[in-house]
């Protein structure tokens, strides 16, 4: 039997870390994941375990070019932003790899807007919403000036993607959609670092920009979306964070729009990508705890609950205090309600002025009835669809190298589309 040509993909989420093994038809033949347990960085606060991640990535390169099944034609990644990995004049890995949620110091901050003015002016410029260690150039900004010894060590910022993409390559590069992913970085207009990234010397601190070198996520998901459609729709890629993203939306974004966690994305040919994010993945996790503890139920329960439009909603509804709700049933469909509320909010941010009228959503939420059921209902003006696309990031990252590994052409069927009817809330399929 000989061997198929295949590409690895890393897809490395904050909770789930995987490779996938596709082949010409970008069916996934192999599959790998792990778990990381987090550790704690200097501080007590939870962050990546780097090293365990990093070895695992390896060995999983060379388990694989060890199996006769597989002539390995290229490797690419797709990984969660906002996470910066510092390397030392040799090379090596200097620990931790700090997390993205990390309470940013009032005081740096005022130090930071003492120096370069408001940060209000500089998030307009950079697409990038305040938001503290999760602007990745705050990051690096914060370590320069807290941590000055820690600094000094530091010879290379390489962002998660470019960091994998080390690991396998040893080439060090930095990519466009991770610089451009709300890091406060990247001066849209001007398209080059911003005055304060240059002024504190921090530009010089990332390798040089490169393609195929790995891919923001979010950036990547779009990717099988933007080959396979060209009227113009919204992707909500749901995970952790629910994304909203609009490719055909080129208004300029407004200072109200950041204050409410609007910003732009840089697909892999630089054009911005207007998006808005919520919370909900780790909200609903939370909530579900919350649920199971006080009905006593396992830890998938949640999942054999079905669309029941008839299940009274309670506006305020909260987990804190679930007295008000009858059963499990109840309770759950007002924790998905409230959810899908948070995501109108987020995704008319994006959707105003445009001629969108497609709604796609992927990732978690796009297998939950109830979430699909309600998020149709009340975008009943436009076409609601799940989205089935295996992987989606994982698949972009493959398709983005497609020339450099695949002797066949792209597939046509790449994603499957599952139809809500706001009429019947019924769904169909496509």
């Amino acid at each position: 039997m000989h061997p198929i040509p295949v590409i690895l993909i890393f897809d490395i989420g904050k909770t789930n870390k995987k490779l996938f093994v596709f082949n010409e038809a970008y069916r996934v033949v192999h599959e790998l994941s792990i778990q990381v347990v987090e550790i704690k960085d200097e501080d007590g606060f939870a962050c990546e375990d780097i090293v365990t991640l990093s070895e695992w990535i390896k060995s999983s390169v060379a388990l694989l070019k060890q199996d006769s099944a597989y002539t390995i034609k290229a490797i690419h990644h797709a990984a969660y932003g906002a996470s910066l990995v510092y390397l030392n004049e040799e090379g090596k890995l200097i620990e931790p790899l700090y997390n993205y949620l990390k309470p940013f110091q009032q005081s740096t901050k005022n130090l930071f807007e003492s120096s370069f003015g408001s940060i209000d002016d500089i998030s307009l410029a950079t697409a990038s919403p305040y938001l503290g260690n999760l602007n990745a150039g705050l990051q690096l900004y914060r370590i320069k000036k807290e941590k000055p010894a820690l600094f000094q060590k530091i010879k290379w910022a390489l962002h998660l993607p470019q960091y994998i993409h080390y690991l396998v390559t040893d080439e060090l590069a930095t990519d466009i959609t991770s610089i451009g992913c709300h890091t406060m970085l990247w001066n849209f207009a001007h398209h080059s670092y911003h005055h304060w990234v240059k002024e504190e010397g921090l530009d010089k601190l990332f390798p040089p920009l490169k393609t195929s070198v790995g891919l923001h996520d979010s950036s990547s998901a779009l990717i099988p979306y933007l080959s396979s459609f060209h009227e113009p729709f919204v992707l909500i890629s749901t995970g952790t964070w629910c994304i909203s993203l609009n490719p055909f939306n080129e208004i300029a974004l407004t200072t109200n729009e950041l204050k409410q966690d609007s910003l732009c994305y840089l697909t892999f040919a630089g054009r911005p990508v207007k998006a808005s994010r919520v919370f909900s993945g780790k909200e609903h996790e939370l909530g579900v705890e919350a649920l199971n503890k006080y009905y006593n139920k396992p830890a998938e329960y949640f999942s054999t609950i079905h669309y029941n439009k008839s299940v009274h909603i309670d506006e305020n509804f909260i987990t804190e205090d679930l007295s008000s709700s009858e059963d499990f049933e109840t309770a759950y469909h007002n924790l998905v309600a409230k959810l899908v509320r948070k995501q109108i909010i987020s995704t008319n941010l994006i959707l105003a002025n445009t001629q969108v009228k497609r709604i796609f959503v992927d990732g978690g939420f796009s297998n939950n009835e109830i979430f699909m059921n309600m998020l149709a209902t009340s975008y009943c003006e436009f076409e609601v669809f799940a989205a089935a696309i295996p992987q989606a990031s994982a698949l972009g990252a493959a398709l983005l190298v497609h020339q450099k590994w695949n002797t066949q052409a792209i597939p046509n069927n790449l994603i499957s589309l599952q139809y809500y009817s706001t009429k019947t809330n019924e769904k169909g399929k496509l």
